[in-house]
Formats: structure tokens, C-alpha cells, sequence
């Protein structure tokens, strides 16, 4: 038996749902605002197969996630699959993807340097849009 969960790997009719509406959107969404979407759409889904969902998209890289510095964690399908980061408005939500210097040397470096292995990172600059901004 393999460590595959059951239908971790389908391509189902809930996750082909979930994919069309990260694509309306070049906004992060929470998976309630996602879940609350599908379920004005009347797509029956519940809750946990939409954070299922998510992160099987997550691990297969079609999504990017990230987590505001509140804990809650938001999703994205993003225009590019090179590196990018993202600049967040912490009001709105509104998202800009910016080319910037790889931080990818400098964290495997320090991560080397403190003993760790099998490194990740997310690089994530939040601000208040100029919209936001005007209040």
C-alpha cells in the first residue's frame, strides 16, 4: 500500500471547482472565502474537502500559499511559476507579484550554518495599498 492518502491524487469534480475559482482571482483567499464561494455557486463541497483540496494543490505546486503574520493561511494561484515573491496589502488583501534578488542562497546558507536540512522558505512583504491607503 502506498503512503498516498485516498484520492490525494484524483483529479475530482470539488478540486476542478476549486482550481476555476483561484483563476477568477489574482487575490490570496482564506479556504472559508473560498468554501463560501463554491457554496453561492451551489457546488456541494464541504469545508474539509476544500482545505484538502488546497493543499494537494499546495504540494503539487499548482497554488501558492502563505501565511499573514496573524497565523490565518491564504491561497493563490499565481501567474508565474519562477521565482517571485509577494507584495500583500494587509487591509485588502490585493496582490502584486515582484521579481526580487533569490533569497534561495542565503537561507540553504544559513540553514547550513545553524545545522539544518531539507529548507524552505516564503518571502512575503506586506504594506497598505495606495486604494486602502486613501481610506
Amino acid at each position: 500500500m502506498s503512503g498516498i492518502s485516498p484520492g490525494a491524487s484524483r483529479n475530482t469534480r470539488q478540486r476542478a471547482e476549486v482550481r476555476a475559482l483561484l483563476e477568477e482571482s489574482d487575490q490570496f483567499r482564506s479556504a472559508q472565502r473560498l468554501y463560501a464561494d463554491l457554496r453561492a455557486r451551489d457546488v456541494a463541497v464541504g469545508l474539509t474537502t476544500v482545505y484538502r483540496t488546497l493543499q494537494a494543490l499546495v504540494d503539487s505546486g499548482e497554488i501558492d500559499s502563505m501565511r499573514l503574520p496573524n497565523g490565518e493561511q491564504l491561497f493563490r494561484r499565481c501567474s508565474t511559476h519562477t521565482q517571485h515573491h509577494h507584495l500583500v496589502c494587509r487591509l485588502c488583501a490585493r496582490t502584486v507579484e515582484v521579481a526580487g534578488p533569490s533569497v534561495d542562497e542565503w537561507a540553504h546558507q544559513t540553514a547550513a550554518h545553524h545545522g539544518f536540512t531539507d529548507v524552505n522558505h516564503t518571502m512575503e512583504i506586506f504594506g497598505t495599498c495606495a486604494t486602502c491607503a486613501k481610506g
